[in-house]
């Protein structure tokens, strides 16, 4: 294995556990009340956040709804098939 194939493994690897991270962090998003969901939040919020703020930036909510994470995704799996990883 060369270096850029080992590269291109790594980045495709980290796109694949980085859209783990947003899905988790989207569901927990749901049980705000609850004091474990809080916890994992707190982790999850610092990685994710600004990632997901730079599309809520132009992406309204409509109807109340955040549809900014569903683009963020699109985009992480473009890039991660770019990469020629398989993604979900």
């Amino acid at each position: 294995m060369d270096g850029a194939q080992l590269l291109q493994d790594s980045l495709g690897n980290f796109v694949q556990i980085y859209i783990i991270l947003l899905i988790v962090r989207i569901l927990l998003s749901w049980f705000q009340t609850a004091d474990w969901a809080m916890q994992a939040m707190g982790f999850l919020a610092p990685v994710t956040d600004p990632y997901l703020n730079f599309f809520r930036s132009f992406i309204p909510p409509l109807g109340g709804i955040d549809l900014s994470p569903i683009v963020a995704i699109f985009l992480l799996q473009a890039v991660g098939g770019a990469l020629g990883s398989t993604l979900f």
